[in-house]
């Protein structure tokens, strides 16, 4: 009994999805990436991603991830070049999309994972294994970059105002691009805690600390030195088909969507800050 259910509520979210994905316009970047990248199986260290659901699913949120990053490429047009650093890149597999889709992508993957770094380098491409925290020290941040990208990754960092900071402090970029779980309520995760006879792995790619919605982050954001140029919601429920009823599972198994923001440098408040 409790399989069949599984296997009913899936069936839902997968239609869920691929209503969502048709409202919010990401159908046919999302026929491209499948094109560019047929199998997602590597796209994780801890989990492989498999089946249909699983498939619509990372498929759906990589278009919205790679939409934002290309409406921060194209603004920048003028400069005639595309270099990017994707920070907590897991597997290569957005390089190898924007590599595609756009000309001259000059971009290094960054992950303190070694097994991730070492995938993505068995792709040929460019990849550091560092903290997020640690990007400061490293040489290829002193450059001017295009874009900086961190998908899902804030909601890993212990001190998300710090590297917020640093990033803007320190490296010579012109947008940044984030993306973070969409929750209406923020909250503190840290599920080990509440249930500590979980036998699941507790480490920095499976665990949240602060999971934060859309008017939290965007205040973090503009505290610690950048500027939000755009911010979109990407929701994994259709808001106009009857199937916006899945929006409950997804609160209970998943996230509502996610939200993204494309940001640019502006140390407004860092210096009011500073000054008292």
């Amino acid at each position: 009994m409790k399989s069949i259910l599984k296997k009913i509520i899936f069936y839902l979210l997968k239609l869920s999805l691929d209503k969502a994905r048709g409202e919010q316009n990401y159908d046919v970047l999302f026929e491209k990436l499948r094109d560019i990248v047929p199998n997602l199986k590597d796209q994780y260290s801890s989990f492989v991603i498999d089946g249909d659901y699983l498939n619509t699913k990372v498929y759906s949120q990589h278009s919205f991830q790679i939409d934002l990053v290309l409406l921060a490429l194209n603004s920048l047009e003028g400069k005639g070049r595309n270099t990017l650093i994707d920070i907590g890149d897991s597997s290569g597999n957005h390089i190898r999309y924007l590599s595609a889709l756009k000309k001259n992508i000059q971009a290094i993957s960054v992950n303190s994972d070694p097994i991730a770094v070492q995938k993505i380098k068995e792709k040929g491409l460019e990849a550091l294994q560092a903290r997020a925290e640690d990007l400061k020290y490293i040489k290829e941040f002193k450059d001017d970059i295009d874009v900086l990208t961190s998908f899902e990754m804030l909601e890993h960092l212990q001190d998300p105002i710090g590297f917020l900071k640093s990033m803007s402090r320190n490296v010579d970029c012109d947008k940044f691009v984030i993306t973070v779980p969409y929750v209406s309520k923020s909250r503190v995760n840290l599920w080990k805690i509440d249930n500590p006879d979980n036998e699941v792995a507790f480490n920095p790619e499976v665990t949240h600390i602060f999971e934060l919605n859309p008017e939290d982050w965007k205040k973090l954001f503009k505290f610690s030195g950048w500027k939000v140029e755009k911010d979109l919601i990407y929701y994994q429920y259709p808001q106009k088909h009857p199937l916006w009823l899945t929006k409950y599972i997804w609160k209970k198994l998943d996230f509502e969507g996610f939200f993204g923001v494309i940001l640019s440098k502006d140390d407004t408040y860092l210096k009011m800050y500073n000054e008292h």
